[in-house]
């Protein structure tokens, strides 16, 4: 339960946001085919109907039956899939190429203006595909036009339209150059929509990472102190130990009484080194321990009173369902520290409440303190965010947003509207019940 950044988890991250990015993408494409089949029909039937120009009707609605149905296929494909690759996106411009080509094969090849529509498939590539698939995809246009000039054959215009083909073929460019027009402005700027928005997502896992790697440093330089003071302190216990059965202190109550505070807050002292080590993953499996929540947060209450000075601490569990749990040191100290810093901020009145909301388990921390600096909520959980003005301040938040974050939890926190503060930690059931760490562990 500890905070160890995992490599692998953050690659996997950084691939799945790149995959949603690619299926945005891919139903962009999807909508542009839909725009394309209609555009065919209105195409075909202006040019039947309105310039009396024969083409192979039979043949095209074939081609565009079959364009409809794998449009009808990819929807279906691809409106609930998460991930999509670029040989994916590939094979679907594929597709759109390849009827075009033998749409134009059947409507006269190179002397019709629509040719001009490969070249929206090569830009479309340039946007979405990687660089070997965009120039797959400018040889296999360039093909394609090579083929419909030398196999085509030019349409069979009405003798009143034999002297006028030139003007045809002028307004047929023009109408050509407004849809690719217009068809270019709205889905690539649709698709960089998709692309900013990834590449957000993508600053966001990087700025992530780098916290995560501040955590690391963090935890091997706590670990190293951690071992260190364990030598002294030792000492110090066996010490205490030896001057407690002194007779010079055993038959002074007062100083008896000093050197008992004194054991006490030395083996505090302990359980905070040993909190440190586990922290930083060291025998971690040791420190899990089999309980329920509302045992778990009755011993951490109980705990927090007997060590802190607190005034008055107030404790509400609204908690109806009890159930086991694995809770370690790690996850305790983590609430610890939230606690710890409503304490600072409001050593006379502490409050902390515990609910369970269908499968998450809610811990709310209230203070009476000054409350948080309008300009910190917005970065919580951010290093080095204090107002405590001292350097270093800060990590205690951190450090819990950052465990909260591994066990799938949320941290949030805001001001109070009679004043103080307020710290909303939210873990899932999942992560911390007993059952579902047994069946992790098989």
């Amino acid at each position: 339960m500890g905070a160890t950044p995992n490599p692998i988890e953050g690659r996997a991250e950084v691939t799945r946001f790149e995959n949603g990015a690619g299926r945005n993408n891919m139903l962009q494409l999807i909508q542009l085919r839909w725009i394309a089949v209609i555009g065919q029909i209105t195409t075909i039937a202006i040019v039947i109907l309105g310039f009396d120009i024969e083409l192979p009707l039979p043949q095209m609605l074939e081609v565009l039956a079959c364009l409809i149905a794998f449009n009808i296929a990819s929807h279906l494909r691809w409106h609930e899939t998460r991930t999509v690759k670029n040989s994916e996106l590939f094979l679907a411009l594929l597709v759109d190429v390849g009827t075009l080509t033998i749409q134009l094969h059947l409507s006269g090849g190179t002397t019709n203006p629509f040719a001009f529509l490969f070249l929206l498939q090569v830009i479309l590539s340039a946007v979405l595909l990687e660089a070997w698939s965009t120039w797959t995809i400018v040889a296999i246009t360039i093909a394609c036009l090579a083929a419909l000039s030398l196999f085509s054959a030019p349409l069979t215009l009405p003798p009143q339209h034999g002297n006028g083909f030139s003007n045809l073929y002028e307004e047929g460019m023009l109408i050509c150059f407004a849809l690719i027009a217009a068809l270019l402005v709205i889905f690539i700027t649709r698709i960089s929509r998709n692309l900013r928005s990834g590449y957000a997502q993508l600053s966001d896992l990087r700025q992530r990472a780098a916290e995560e790697d501040h955590i690391v440093r963090m935890g091997l330089l706590a670990s190293g102190a951690a071992h260190e003071l364990g030598t002294p302190l030792a000492t110090l216990s066996v010490i205490l130990g030896d001057w407690k059965r002194m007779p010079e202190f055993s038959q002074n109550a007062e100083l008896l009484e000093e050197i008992s505070e004194m054991q006490t807050q030395l083996t505090r002292c302990k359980t905070i080194v040993s909190g440190i080590l586990l922290s930083a993953g060291e025998a971690r499996g040791e420190s899990s321990v089999k309980t329920t929540i509302s045992t778990f947060l009755n011993d951490l209450v109980k705990d927090f009173r007997a060590t802190r000075p607190v005034v008055t601490f107030i404790y509400k569990n609204h908690i109806e369902h009890d159930m086991p749990v694995v809770f370690d040191s790690a996850l305790k100290q983590m609430i610890c520290n939230v606690l710890d810093n409503a304490l600072e901020a409001s050593p006379q009145w502490v409050c902390l409440e515990a609910t369970r909301e269908a499968d998450a388990l809610t811990l709310l921390v209230t203070d009476t303190g000054p409350g948080f600096v309008p300009g910190m909520l917005s970065h919580i959980g951010k290093p080095y965010q204090s107002s405590k003005g001292r350097p270093g301040g800060g990590l205690g938040l951190f450090f819990v947003v950052n465990v909260a974050r591994k066990l799938g939890g949320t941290v949030d926190a805001r001001n109070r509207e009679g004043g103080g503060a307020a710290v909303q930690l939210t873990l899932p059931l999942a992560a911390i019940s007993l059952e579902e760490v047994a069946e992790h562990v098989q």
